[in-house]
């Protein structure tokens, strides 16, 4: 194939059989996502293995039906709002110890409200950091698929 041929019909080759099997497959790896976020504490894993895990059903569904249908499908404010909202959730529930006078992320704290307190507590650190990775995954993902093409095309201070 020559280069002309392959820049017209892109690096996106469409494979029933990848499809089929990522739509299968995809729902199995996200469930394990996330049963490595919340068996964290109590076994290998926590977050941050699961939001790799989590990331990478993205990168296979962008592998499937390549990466601009992902892209489209997976809007950018979903993915900050993603990081955003883990950054969110282990910094509250790591100050609001704080504010009840404890150190950070001193989950006892929270027991004088709820029951098995620290449990999910550290259950919800470890769902926060697994948003963050996944969503860092997943930006970094899109950046380097987007290649560097349009940094060496265009020289500084013209776009």
């Amino acid at each position: 194939m020559s280069s002309d041929e392959r820049e017209r019909t892109g690096l996106y080759v469409e494979s029933t059989i990848i499809m089929t099997t990522v739509r299968v497959v995809s729902p199995f790896v996200l469930t394990f996502a996330l049963f490595v976020m919340f068996h964290g504490a109590n076994s290998p894993g926590g977050g941050f293995q699961g939001g790799v895990i989590a990331g990478s059903v993205v990168m296979m569904l962008a592998f499937a039906y390549g990466i601009d249908a992902a892209r489209e499908w997976l809007d950018v404010r979903v993915v900050a709002a993603l990081a955003s909202g883990g950054v969110l959730l282990f910094a509250a529930i790591g100050l609001g110890t704080m504010l009840l006078g404890g150190n950070f992320l001193e989950y006892h704290l929270y027991e004088q409200f709820l029951s098995h307190a620290t449990a999910y507590g550290i259950e919800l650190v470890e769902l926060g950091i697994g948003g963050i990775v996944a969503s860092v995954a997943i930006g970094l993902f899109f950046l380097l698929a987007a290649g560097f093409g349009h940094a060496v095309d265009s020289p500084e201070g013209e776009s």
